[in-house]
Parts: C-alpha cells; sequence; structure tokens
C-alpha cells in the first residue's frame, strides 16, 4: 500500500478553504493542524479532550500528555503544542462555545471529547470513523492520495526540511525506532535542488 501524501503549502491552503465551507468548520481545520502542527496520529487527536489541552485558567496548554490507552503502543507520550496549533485551539474553543471567556468552561465540559461527532458534543471520533471522514474530505478538496496520515507525514517532513535531527523527529513522533521515522520523511524536487544549491 503507498504511503499517504506529504501535503504541499498549497495542498494545505487547498484542503483548508475546502474546510471553511462545510458546516464543521471550526472543529475540521483545528483537528485537521493537529496533525499538521502537533504531529498527532488521527487516532491521538480524535482521544483527545478539553482537558487535554485547556489549563484550569481558560489559557491553552504547551504540550498534551497522551496515556497509553490514547495512543499507539505500551506507553503514553507528550505531544509538544506549538504556538500555531495553540492559537487553533483557542480560536476552535471560543468558538465551540460561544465565549471568549475560556474559564467559564465547567469540569463536566473539559471530560467531553475535543472533536465531537455531529451526532453528540460529548462523544469524539473513532480513529476509523476519523480517518474516513478525512479521507472523504481530502478526496472532496481534490487532493490525490492524501490520507488521515497526510498531516503527520507533513509535520515530520517539513521539521525534517528545516534541519530538525532525526533524533528530535524520533521524539516528536513517538515512535521507538529511527526507522519508523525515516518511513515518515519525504523527499521531493524541490528539496534536492534547494540540497544541491547549498554546495
Amino acid at each position: 500500500m503507498p504511503q499517504a501524501k506529504s501535503l504541499t503549502d498549497k495542498d494545505l491552503k487547498k484542503v483548508l478553504n475546502y474546510i471553511s465551507t462545510s458546516k464543521y468548520a471550526a472543529r475540521d481545520r483545528c483537528f485537521l493542524l493537529c496533525t499538521v502542527y502537533g504531529g498527532m496520529r488521527i487516532g491521538e487527536a480524535s482521544a483527545l479532550t478539553i482537558a487535554h489541552v485547556l489549563n484550569a485558567d481558560g489559557t491553552i496548554k504547551d504540550e498534551a500528555r497522551l496515556l497509553s490507552s490514547e495512543t499507539k503502543g505500551d506507553k503514553g507520550r507528550t505531544v509538544m503544542l506549538p504556538k500555531k496549533l495553540q492559537h487553533e485551539l483557542h480560536v476552535y474553543l471560543v468558538s465551540r462555545f460561544s465565549t471568549d471567556n475560556l474559564i467559564s468552561i465547567t469540569e463536566t465540559d473539559m471530560t467531553h471529547a475535543l472533536f465531537y461527532t455531529q451526532k453528540e458534543s460529548r462523544r469524539g471520533f473513532t480513529a476509523n470513523t476519523a480517518a474516513q471522514h478525512f479521507g472523504k474530505i481530502y478526496r472532496e478538496a481534490g487532493i490525490t492520495g492524501a490520507s488521515s496520515h497526510s498531516g503527520r507525514r507533513t509535520f515530520l517532513t517539513n521539521l525534517a526540511h528545516m534541519g530538525v535531527g532525526v533524533r528530535v523527529l524520533m521524539q516528536l513522533a513517538g515512535h521507538k525506532n529511527l526507522s519508523s521515522t525515516q518511513k515518515y520523511l519525504d523527499c521531493n524536487e524541490s528539496v534536492m535542488r534547494e540540497a544541491i544549491e547549498l554546495l
């Protein structure tokens, strides 16, 4: 089976533009960007509750701690949330709760799924339904070869192109070995051209 397409800047803009026209635009934009900016697996993003990303004082956390049951493998991991993603999470939660004052979110709400399904605000997507959902979004946006893994692959490939070392990428991805990380890294003609111009 071929690997998921790594998204170019043009691809990402195209899919975000498509998402902006949908009924659940705020949710789907933030959901997608958790994979692109946070490098989360689709199952990890699906498992997030509001408490994973929101502090009691209404600010967005700078990392999300996932339990072993919420990620792949036999142990949990910490996902770093960069400023860009923190901003997207804040915008999404303000939209979801129709308030700028996120400190007003109740303890009960904090236990709810961050990315709720159409049926119920407390329940989140399963990894499988989220994968199908994003597969459909990519198809309808006209992005050929993309899947729910594309965001994570884009995250790792972009960081590699910026010179981030493979060991750091391995930690950010939550991989146990380098070979798993290396499979995610995409190489294209523009990157090769940039590389030879370094000589």
